[in-house]
């Protein structure tokens, strides 16, 4: 499975959420709400999720495999590191 599109925009503010992210697989299957969250050790991304009845979240959508979870945050971190001031961008804008 390839990541055939990333779409970031930026969360104004100084709170920890500095980011949502939409990405796009094999140009057929999207996920939207991938936070991108500043954390005591940097940043991470936190899959989509809901909040049951017993105040847990759990995620909607998250990938099985960690070197897949691995490829996927770099590739969003990196761009999200490289769109600077920019609110909003997206791989497919970035490749032109």
């Amino acid at each position: 499975m390839e990541v055939t599109d990333i779409r970031i925009k930026k969360v104004e503010g100084d709170g920890k959420l500095k980011a949502y992210v939409t990405v796009t697989f094999d140009d057929c299957f999207v996920v939207h709400n991938i936070k991108v969250i500043e954390g005591k050790n940097g940043a991470f991304i936190a899959m989509p999720s809901r909040k049951t009845k017993d105040g847990e979240y759990k995620d909607v959508a998250h990938p099985i495999k960690a070197d897949f979870r691995e490829r996927l945050q770099s590739s969003i971190l990196s761009m999200y590191e490289n769109m600077g001031e920019k609110l909003e961008v997206s791989s497919s804008e970035s490749a032109n």
